[in-house]
């Protein structure tokens, strides 16, 4: 079986998402489709797609991100399993038809997200309740028609949201490494969020519970993905 991930800049990758893949017997590709003269590989090879985060704005009008916005909107209307972080789930709301927009205050660091009632009998999240987890965004998105919301917190409501049975959109980063972290705190286009910071970012703050959640969640999306009784060793290419 393998899935795809679209990632939006070299240093957000998957993180924590590829070992929980590989336990599962998934392998990943990537889709850089943001490189000069990148093509839109054929989709329907894959179980399932990831959508990674990114500097840039969902409402950027950028021939990249339109060419997801688009493929995003055939996908989940055919049912296939995705999962959107960060840009990813404000690309999914956009592709839905729902407003991406700036947030009140851009979240950036380590904050806690409250689960809703709904989240309870979630494939993904039943069980979790108040965590902390790792924020970098000033955006937010409005939610789909019909879709669940599933976690909230203090500086912005929408977190998680399920539409249909197999997309999911996460605004806050599960499967970020104190790596990654570390690395984005250096990047050039992350500079101006850096300086409207009044604190420092711990890159390794809640890294070890952050790990386990991670595992957790993203092991259970990896075991929705696996046909009803069908062992994951072994199984097929897609």
């Amino acid at each position: 079986m393998r899935v795809l991930a679209f990632r939006h800049v070299p240093c957000e990758g998957a993180g924590l998402i590829e070992p929980v893949l590989q336990t599962h017997g998934i392998a990943l590709d990537y889709a850089d489709l943001f490189r000069p003269n990148a093509a839109m590989p054929d989709v329907s090879k894959y179980r399932a797609l990831i959508v990674l985060g990114g500097p840039m704005s969902a409402n950027d009008d950028l021939p990249f991100l339109r060419a997801e916005i688009d493929m995003l909107r055939a996908e989940i209307l055919r049912g296939r399993a995705v999962l959107g972080i960060c840009l990813g789930a404000q690309l999914m709301a956009r592709a839905l038809g729902a407003g991406v927009r700036r947030n009140p205050v851009k979240e950036i660091g380590w904050f806690p997200i409250e689960c809703t009632p709904a989240a309870a009998s979630d494939p993904l999240l039943g069980g979790v309740s108040r965590e902390t987890v790792f924020h970098w965004h000033g955006e937010t998105f409005d939610l789909p028609d019909g879709a669940q919301l599933l976690a909230s917190s203090e500086r912005c409501r929408h977190q998680a949201y399920r539409v249909g049975e197999r997309a999911y959109g996460f605004q806050f980063h599960l499967e970020v490494t104190p790596e990654m972290i570390a690395d984005w705190c250096l990047q050039d286009e992350n500079c101006g969020d850096m300086r409207e910071l009044e604190y420092a970012i711990d890159p390794a703050h809640d890294a070890t519970p952050l790990r386990g959640l991670s595992a957790r969640v993203f092991g259970n999306w990896c075991r929705t993905l696996h046909p009803a009784g069908r062992s994951t060793i072994g199984y097929g290419n897609i």
